[in-house]
């Protein structure tokens, strides 16, 4: 975490994103939090918030001007959920939807 903090430019953001193990602990440099004006932030799902953040994004998808069909890496049936898990487990799949 310290060098991707570094690689932030002064008074940017670094958000930190994933669960890490709980004891897990993180040291940084405290004076660049306040002498380069940092930010550090953490994103627990994104932090989204699905009644402000989607309707937007419905509406790119809608218009044709976001490209979400291109990022799916397939559909599965709900019977095969498990199947679903281990491909995505091996790497071989990065989204799927049960339709």
């Amino acid at each position: 975490m310290l060098l991707v903090h570094r690689a932030t430019r002064r008074g940017g953001v670094t958000v930190t994103v994933g669960l890490p193990y709980p004891e897990r602990t993180l040291a940084l440099p405290a004076v660049s939090l306040t002498a380069e004006e940092r930010t550090l932030k953490g994103s627990y799902m994104g932090s989204s918030n699905p009644r402000r953040d989607l309707p937007p994004f419905l509406a790119l998808y809608r218009a044709g001007r976001l490209a979400v069909d291109r990022l799916l890496s397939g559909t599965l049936r709900l019977e095969a959920i498990n199947e679903g898990f281990e491909r995505l487990a091996q790497g071989k799949v990065v989204r799927q939807v049960v339709p």
